[in-house]
């Protein structure tokens, strides 16, 4: 391997190393802060605070009922990565395995999830969910939540799906296997890597999904950011450090779901499997 070792080449990688390390310290200093004050007695105008506790995290969890707000948070995460498992390897394995026309287009659809902003199809699908009577309701969430996870679940699957010879299905039939057993004993084992990809990333997108969340959810179906937003913003005077417990409490949630889907998720490899997906 031949480096660059000009002048300008230096500049260049330093300039890129210290906008790293400037983003990072900033990042590492919010972080700091919010869980410094978490634990704080009284933090005002010096850089420590004049004592330290843990009352606020019991104080949070009363004030905001966050036991409650953790299982219908973890009952809406169930739900979603269930169903946009079933519905996106479904669809996947229809796309991947089926040439017809306008089938471009009908990807490019599913697609359109992915690619433009949860708010700008949230306020129509929340109008719909009202005008149903879903909205409110844990499976308006639900539903909510499923809009953008099984394209996703669909983009993941389909360059798994395409790397499996079809021979192997075509030989499996040969032998006498139904549809039920081709998916349980040859498909799901070739498969499994990508489904266990592509639903624990799911997992972890619906725990940070705020918008569509915040737009349909009611009283008893809030998930975990959205009942801090309400904490922020809600009508009332609230200690700023009970808030900064809650706000650890979610960031602490989110980063365990995170660390166990990067323990079974290589971030390269789903680019990689769509690079030697075969030629058709």
């Amino acid at each position: 391997m031949i480096r660059d070792t000009t002048i300008g080449a230096k500049l260049w990688a330093a300039a890129v190393w210290a906008t790293v390390g400037f983003f990072i310290l900033n990042l590492l200093a919010m972080i700091g802060t919010v869980v410094t004050s978490s634990f704080a007695t009284r933090w005002l105008g010096t850089w420590l605070p004049a004592g330290w506790t843990t009352r606020w995290y019991t104080s949070a969890w009363s004030e905001f009922q966050l036991w409650d707000v953790l299982i219908v948070t973890f009952q809406v995460i169930g739900a979603v990565v269930f169903i946009s498992g079933a519905l996106g390897v479904t669809a996947a394995y229809a796309l991947a395995r089926r040439d017809f026309p306008g089938k471009r287009l009908l990807v490019l659809l599913f697609l359109l999830p992915l690619l433009i902003p949860p708010m700008t199809f949230g306020i129509p699908l929340a109008t719909v969910l009202y005008q149903t009577g879903l909205a409110g309701t844990f499976w308006g969430v639900v539903a909510a939540n499923l809009v953008p996870t099984v394209p996703f679940v669909i983009l993941v699957m389909i360059p798994f799906i395409e790397q499996i010879d079809p021979k192997v299905e075509a030989a499996a039939r040969v032998f006498g296997a139904n549809t039920f057993k081709l998916f349980i004993y040859v498909l799901l084992p070739l498969l499994l890597p990508g489904i266990l990809a592509a639903l624990l990333l799911v997992l972890v997108r619906t725990i940070a999904m705020f918008e569509l969340t915040f737009l349909v959810a009611g009283p008893t179906s809030q998930t975990l950011v959205v009942a801090l937003y309400y904490a922020v913003f809600a009508a009332g005077v609230r200690a700023v450090q009970s808030i900064d417990a809650m706000a650890v409490i979610y960031m602490v949630t989110t980063l365990i779901w995170l660390i166990i889907a990067l323990r079974f998720v290589n971030p390269t490899q789903i680019v990689t499997r769509a690079k030697q997906q075969p030629a058709h």
